[in-house]
């Protein structure tokens, strides 16, 4: 069966729309988070209650912020190798309050589990979307 020229202009117009949209979501997914997406995944997995962008932002009653900027932590795992792994595994999982490396720079002493705010790959996007930061 032949398919009248306008059925065929219409399936023809919906090839490329849909090839348009698989190429820009392709896009999207490869370059990682945008800053809108990564503030809202933030924001739905309760990480500013602890964490800013930017530094200099206070915490609770003026004290330093619970958790470190992520200006800082882009900054301090730029370039490291397995940071991303080793950053995506503190979110899910926490951290050791008995090897805090964020002395005076954070009022929290370690990270809390998060798996049950956040999915394994979703914090991994954000993780990456922090450390390509500029750390200024």
């Amino acid at each position: 069966m032949t398919p009248t020229p306008h059925l065929a202009a219409r399936m023809a117009t919906r090839f490329a729309a849909t090839g348009a949209l698989l190429l820009a979501t392709t896009a999207t997914t490869a370059a990682g988070l945008n800053d809108d997406g990564a503030h809202q995944l933030a924001a739905k997995a309760g990480c500013p209650t602890c964490h800013a962008v930017e530094r200099g932002a206070k915490g609770p009653e003026g004290l330093p912020p619970i958790g470190p900027a992520w200006r800082d932590v882009a900054l301090k795992y730029k370039g490291q190798k397995g940071a991303e792994d080793a950053l995506t595994k503190a979110v899910l999982l926490g951290s050791n309050p008995y090897d805090s490396h964020w002395k005076g720079k954070a009022s929290g002493l370690a990270m809390p589990p998060n798996a049950v705010a956040i999915g394994k790959d979703d914090a991994r996007k954000l993780v990456g979307w922090i450390l390509k930061l500029d750390p200024k």
